[in-house]
C-alpha cells in the first residue's frame, strides 16, 4: 500500500531578477527533500529552521499549492499535480492546512461560521442542518471553545488564539488524515500558545491524525513532535527523534540553533555570551549551491565541502549532512521516513 503523501527528492528553484539594469537570478529553496506519511500510522513530524530555510516552500509543495521544479509529490501513489477532480477532493479531505496568519482566513464579512459550515457543505459531510450544528460543535468544544461564546460573532470580536482554533477545529470537521500546520501559534499571545499546542497534539493521540508541524521555535517543536527534520538553506542538515536531535545534536548548524534558544535562568549572562561562528556574506551561501550550504559559516568547513555531503547516520534514527560524520553510513537515497521508524523500532 503507497503512503498517503510522499515527497520523492523534491527541489524548489524560484527565478527573480530580470528587469532592465538587473540580471536573471535564481534561488534554490528547497533541495532533494524526501520524506513520506503513511496513512495507518500516525505521525508527529517538526520540519525547523531559520527564516529563509525552505520550511513553508516544502509545505505548500506537499499542499499541492506549488509544483516542485524537480521531483514529485504523491498522494496514494499519484502524482498531486496528476490528479483528476474525484482524487483531488479526497485528496484536499485527507490533507488539510492551518496556517500561520489567524487573521488572513477570515472574511471580515462573514460571520466565523462561514469557514465551518462551508466544508460541510462542500464535502456533503452532514445529512441534515441538525447534523451539521452538532459536528460544529463537537469540533469547537474539542479544541477548547464554547460554541455559545464563538458561534454568530465576526472575526474582529474573537481573539487571535480563538481565531486560530476555529481553523483548527475547521480541519477536525473534514476528519484530515495528514495535517500540516505552517507556524500555527507564531502570531498568537505566549500564554495561548501552550493551548493551541495541546489541541494539535490531541487530534494526533486521540484521533490519530499525522502532523507535520512547521516552525523555527525548537522549543515547542520539542514539546509536541516525535521526529525533527532540521533545514538550512534547503537543505535537510539533521534529522531524526526530536528527542536525540535536540539533546545531543551532531551537525554544527543544529548545534548552533540549540546554542541560541536562551536558558530560564533569571539574571543569567545568555544575552551576553559569544557564539563562536565566521562572519559570512549571505551571498556567499546563495552562490555554493553545489557543496555544503553551511560551510561558508562552518568553522569546521574543509576542502571536501566544496561538494554537497549526503545524509551520513550520526547515530541510530538520527541523521546529519556532514562531512565529519564521513566514515559512517550514508542514509539510501535520502529517505528520512525509513530514519523516523528506527527510531519507533
Amino acid at each position: 500500500m503507497p503512503p498517503l503523501l510522499e515527497a520523492r527528492h523534491i527541489r524548489k528553484v524560484f527565478s527573480g531578477g530580470g528587469g532592465l539594469f538587473s540580471e536573471n537570478s535564481e534561488t534554490v529553496a528547497v533541495d532533494d527533500f524526501t520524506l513520506s506519511i503513511d496513512a495507518d500510522k500516525p505521525s508527529f513530524t517538526t520540519i525547523a529552521g531559520e527564516s529563509g530555510s525552505g520550511k513553508t516552500t516544502v509545505a505548500r509543495m506537499l499542499l499541492g499549492m506549488i509544483s516542485p521544479s524537480a521531483g514529485e509529490v504523491l498522494y496514494n501513489g499519484q502524482n498531486v499535480d496528476g490528479l483528476d477532480k474525484g482524487q483531488m477532493r479526497s485528496f484536499r479531505q485527507d490533507v488539510q492546512a492551518i496556517f500561520q496568519d489567524p487573521f488572513e482566513v477570515y472574511n471580515p464579512f462573514y460571520k466565523v461560521d462561514h469557514i465551518l459550515t462551508t466544508p460541510i457543505d462542500k464535502f456533503g459531510l452532514a445529512a441534515s442542518k441538525e447534523e451539521a450544528n452538532e459536528q460544529i460543535d463537537t469540533a469547537l468544544r474539542t479544541v477548547g471553545l464554547r460554541p455559545e461564546e464563538t458561534l454568530g460573532r465576526y472575526p474582529h470580536q474573537l481573539s487571535g488564539g480563538q481565531r486560530q482554533r476555529i481553523t483548527i477545529a475547521r480541519a477536525l470537521l473534514l476528519k484530515p488524515k495528514l495535517i500540516i500546520a505552517d507556524e500555527p501559534v507564531s502570531m498568537v499571545d505566549a500564554s495561548l500558545r501552550a493551548t493551541i499546542l495541546a489541541s494539535l497534539h490531541k487530534l494526533y493521540r486521540d484521533f490519530n491524525i499525522s502532523f507535520i508541524y512547521i516552525t523555527h521555535d525548537l522549543t515547542t517543536a520539542y514539546q509536541v513532535s516525535e521526529n525533527i527534520v532540521v533545514l538550512y538553506h534547503g537543505t535537510v542538515a539533521e534529522a531524526g527523534s526530536v528527542e536525540k536531535v535536540i539533546k545531543d545534536p551532531q551537525h554544527p548548524y543544529t548545534r548552533e540553533l540549540i546554542h541560541s534558544i536562551p536558558v530560564p535562568d533569571p539574571g543569567s549572562a545568555w544575552i551576553e555570551e559569544e557564539v563562536e561562528e565566521k562572519e559570512v556574506d549571505e551571498t556567499e551561501i546563495e552562490e555554493n549551491v553545489n557543496g555544503c550550504r553551511y560551510s561558508p559559516r562552518c568553522l569546521h568547513a574543509m576542502d571536501k565541502c566544496n561538494s554537497k555531503p549526503p545524509l551520513y547516520r550520526s547515530g541510530v534514527g538520527c541523521a546529519a549532512s556532514c562531512f565529519l560524520y564521513d566514515e559512517q553510513e550514508s542514509l539510501e537515497g535520502g529517505d528520512l521516513s525509513k530514519l523516523f521508524s528506527e527510531s519507533d523500532a
